[in-house]
């Protein structure tokens, strides 16, 4: 069995800093200092979860956070994950954009309309992207590039002369 943890001796900056954070109006700022605080008072991290009320869990990890990064631990942080990235770099957006340009009958598909499944499938075929995208990604990916769904499905292009007239596309 671990021993139970605690927080180590604190500075007397630590201290003015928890004291400060007992008066925050976060409320996160403020569970944080009465965590820390109650753990410098030799407090068990199951007795300070039980009266404020949290698990134990969130007591160890207020310690631990405070061990690792100080009194920057009763500032609360992003939840946004760290691995979070778009899925297609810069040069996999440029190879879509010329996929978008060709036809999808050029990739042996029935239609000459892309769609966002399409593209998706067609990507992943072509070794755009490691592995299948999902339609959002896709549609996001546009979006980065500065293109909308609707416009890039205006490139589709016809050997017929009189296609954009057809289209409504230009004035004859």
């Amino acid at each position: 069995m671990k021993p139970p943890t605690f927080v180590r001796p604190l500075s007397d900056p630590e201290w003015q800093a928890i004291r400060a954070g007992l008066r925050s109006p976060d409320a996160f700022t403020l569970r944080r200092s009465q965590i820390l605080r109650a753990s410098a008072d030799g407090r068990l991290p199951s007795q300070i979860a039980d009266d404020l009320g949290c698990s134990s869990q969130t007591v160890r990890n207020a310690i631990r956070a405070f061990h690792a990064i100080g009194t920057d631990c009763l500032r609360e942080g992003s939840h946004r994950p760290v691995s979070a990235r778009p899925e297609l770099d810069g040069i996999a957006c440029e190879r879509l954009r010329a996929l978008l340009h060709r036809s999808p009958r050029d990739f042996g598909k029935p239609t000459s309309l892309w769609t966002l499944d399409l593209t998706a499938r067609v990507a992943s075929a072509q070794g755009i992207t490691e592995r299948p995208m999902s339609v959002e990604s896709i549609r996001q990916a546009l979006m980065r590039m500065g293109i909308g769904w609707k416009r890039a499905k205006r490139w589709i292009t016809s050997p017929d002369p009189a296609y954009l007239r057809k289209k409504g596309l230009a004035t004859v």
